[in-house]
């Protein structure tokens, strides 16, 4: 498959299961690399989450629950410990923002999120899967806390990843002219 027929086939997975070799996960980190980095500021890192890591993360998601919203039902505590554990591997998205007189933070958001594009995309080229959720744990104090983030950092994304398991969604059309316009 030529470069721009599997980034347009690209889609979301839902189900992974499976694992994901260490050199894989390797050139993930250097696909990720590879964003833009006005003034190489390296505005960007992530975590690798797995194995435990996943049931700890579950519990930290808990734990961000019930001191945000402490009336939380047991089944709502359930559902959201077990998130974590829909794939075999999490990589965290994080955005290190620095002040700088040439690259405002937008740019830096930016560039941390076509970091975690580019693990997306790199999974998906070696034949795995990615889903990436937000949500209100990727915005919450206490998980941003649990997980070790500086005050300069944020999250912008959870990226799923493992093996795919089941069919994907068909890829819908892009229409000719709907994105992207000559101007003037």
């Amino acid at each position: 498959m030529d470069p721009v027929e599997w980034i347009t086939q690209r889609v979301s997975s839902p189900r992974l299961s499976g694992d994901i070799p260490d050199e894989i996960m390797s050139g993930l980190e250097a696909a990720a690399a590879r964003a833009p980095d006005h003034a190489q500021l390296k505005p960007f890192r992530c975590l690798v989450i797995s194995g435990e890591g996943l049931t700890a993360l579950g519990d930290l998601f808990v734990a961000a629950l019930t001191r945000r919203e402490p009336e939380s039902t047991q089944a709502e505590l359930d559902k959201i410990r077990r998130k974590p554990l829909r794939a075999p591997f999490i990589v965290v998205g994080i955005a290190s923002l620095t002040e700088h007189v040439k690259v405002p933070e937008i740019e830096q958001l930016l560039s941390a999120g076509i970091a975690l594009q580019n693990i997306s995309q790199a999974i998906f080229a070696l034949g795995y899967g990615a889903m990436w959720r937000t949500g209100a744990m990727a915005y919450d104090e206490t998980v941003k806390s649990g997980l070790g983030l500086l005050e300069n950092e944020q999250i912008v994304g959870f990226l799923y990843l493992g093996e795919i398991e089941g069919r994907l969604k068909p890829v819908h059309p892009v229409v000719p002219g709907e994105l992207m316009q000559r101007w003037p």
